[in-house]
């Protein structure tokens, strides 16, 4: 078990490396830099990482819902490709 003091440490290296910076340019409205931060958020995952721990997916589970997924893609790429009469 890691101490009190470790576990500190990791947690903010952790934030620092998740954290967004966006620079104001002079002249640059909130609107802009509002919607850049937006862009880069979405860009980050954040959200995406946060809906992927919510809960512990075993890795055969992860596994075949990854070949379920590619299966309907091709079905789809491949009905897409033949011409329907």
């Amino acid at each position: 078990m890691q101490p009190l003091n470790q576990y500190n440490s990791s947690l903010k290296q952790l934030r620092q490396k998740n954290m967004l910076i966006i620079d104001i340019k002079d002249g640059e409205s909130i609107d802009k830099a509002l919607k850049r931060y937006k862009r880069k958020f979405q860009n980050a995952g954040v959200i995406k990482e946060l809906r992927k721990r919510k809960e512990f997916v075993k890795p055969s589970v992860q596994r075949r819902s990854q070949i379920l997924k590619a299966v309907y893609r091709e079905k789809i790429r491949s009905e897409q490709e033949m011409p329907t009469m």
